[in-house]
């Protein structure tokens, strides 16, 4: 059994490979930083485990790890990060690599590998999305909100697909709300809610894929703001969610 997972060298994805190593998946790691993916191939004992550094924004680059490592179980899109402020003052270029990364490397892959999936008729596909993909939109964080439905609505609707052909292949989107992770720093935010554990939230996440639940969404709370956000006004809720994102600055 073998498992790939990018965005592999902090937080969720970090902790994903730990787990899986636990449960006896040989392991693929990507991310850009080299020396974490090769601290983390270090501390996992009894699997085998391949680094490759490698920036997934790249679609191109997505092919070629797809043409290398073709047969793999699961796959984890676990690669995204976020920014905060109004839509007009965030940098074009820092949310056209937030929009390569969250979107066209995981569509790339999904496809990619799907494919092969669907001609075994096995495997996983986890997408990382974030309980900001279950919103109507995020002030403030506008960009990283509309990447994140992207992930939730594209993971339903291959979901769907694969239902109705009867095939075997899952596909799953973890919807985590605050995470203690590094994300935080790279979107140069503060979560007012207290954050789950990466730990939590990557066994929880990985557990859930395996059971073939189509949305996961770790926590109580997140999951009760989940259903309220579908019966409240989506005017309302984009206030909330404005005067909640104002409160992280």
């Amino acid at each position: 059994m073998k498992a790939l997972i990018t965005g592999a060298s902090s937080g969720i994805g970090r902790d994903m490979a730990r787990y899986l190593g636990k449960l006896g998946y040989d392991l693929i790691i990507i991310a850009r930083r080299e020396n974490l993916l090769e601290e983390l191939k270090n501390e996992i004992k009894g699997v085998d485990v391949v680094t490759e550094k490698m920036d997934v924004s790249d679609s191109e680059n997505c092919k070629i790890l797809f043409e290398k490592y073709p047969d793999v179980d699961i796959l984890i899109n676990n690669a995204g990060f976020g920014k905060f402020g109004e839509f007009d003052k965030v940098e074009l270029n820092d949310e056209l690599n937030m929009i390569n990364t969250n979107i066209v490397g995981l569509h790339t892959l999904t496809k990619l590998y799907l494919r092969k999936m669907k001609e075994k008729n096995s495997g996983h596909i986890l997408n990382v999305a974030s309980s900001a993909g279950l919103l109507p939109g995020g002030p403030l964080m506008a960009t990283y909100y509309a990447t994140k439905s992207y992930v939730v609505s594209l993971t339903r609707a291959i979901s769907e697909e694969l239902k109705v052909s009867g095939s075997n292949v899952k596909i799953s989107c973890l919807c985590p709300g605050p995470v203690d992770t590094n994300f935080n720093n790279v979107a140069n935010v503060r979560f007012s809610l207290k954050g789950l554990s990466s730990e939590y939230v990557a066994k929880y996440g990985v557990d859930q894929m395996l059971k073939g639940k189509k949305v996961i969404i770790p926590g109580g709370l997140i999951k009760a703001m989940a259903i309220g956000s579908k019966l409240a006004p989506s005017s309302l809720v984009l206030r909330i969610t404005y005067n909640q994102q104002k409160s992280k600055s």
